[in-house]
């Protein structure tokens, strides 16, 4: 009876602590979760209409695997040049990642970094367990074993063996850098799915994401209208989306 009562007891502070850590989580921002639920494609298009720019990146930043986030840029800027510091001069980007709020997205700009990893399983591994949403790197990345294994969405622009180490210098955190042809300023929102990268402007967002959902109900809704009707030209006449 005695043992019954003590595990009766052990589960009833469990339960407290339980109840206590849950409201402490994290609070989803809901700007960013509309943007996890809305397809880029949608994101595109909406800045697009809105403001007549493109500000989605270079159609060879790609994920290793099939993913969808959305969070708050960390910039990171890397400028080329060969020197023999070694990681000393890149010590930057690493106090960036210890550094970056759960949740958010790290974007690294780099000068010339298709034949360099500027991003590999060290870094991919902090960034997971520090629970960062993702990664976008204007350049390659390597140890893919590895971040396959922890299933760490990152977005780049190839793969590569090499090592920045030695050829690029830290040059600056949560500084405007240009990644994949697109403007990214601190706190911009990142949002990416298998289509791509789009940059939402941080001041522009919640216009940006109520346009987008818009466009995305519109999508959805033609959709059946088209294996109803099998015509294209009658679903665009109706809903005015393609």
């Amino acid at each position: 009876m005695k043992t019954k009562a003590l595990l009766m007891t052990i589960l009833a502070m469990a339960a407290l602590a339980a109840a206590a850590w849950l409201p402490a989580q994290t609070v989803v921002d809901p700007l960013i979760e509309g943007f996890r639920t809305t397809e880029v494609a949608s994101v595109a298009d909406a800045i697009e209409q809105l403001y007549g720019k493109q500000n989605y990146m270079f159609h060879d930043m790609r994920p290793l695997f099939k993913t969808k986030f959305a969070g708050p840029a960390v910039t990171v800027l890397l400028k080329r040049e060969e020197h023999k510091e070694g990681a000393a001069a890149s010590s930057g980007m690493i106090d960036a990642i210890d550094n970056a709020p759960a949740g958010s997205v790290y974007v690294m700009a780099l000068d010339d970094g298709l034949n360099y990893g500027a991003v590999g399983g060290l870094m991919a591994t902090t960034m997971k367990v520090r629970g960062l949403t993702g990664a976008i790197v204007d350049g390659s990345i390597r140890d893919l074993p590895q971040i396959q294994r922890l299933q760490f969405p990152i977005y780049s622009r190839g793969v590569s063996p090499g090592t920045t180490i030695g050829h690029f210098r830290f040059a600056g955190v949560n500084v405007p850098v240009t990644c994949a042809g697109v403007k990214v300023n601190p706190k911009d929102i990142i949002t990416a799915d298998e289509d791509g990268v789009v940059v939402v402007p941080f001041e522009k967002a919640a216009e940006i994401l109520k346009k987008a959902q818009e466009l995305d109900y519109s999508e959805h809704s033609t959709y059946p209208f088209i294996e109803k009707l099998k015509s294209l030209k009658e679903a665009v006449a109706k809903f005015g989306r393609i």
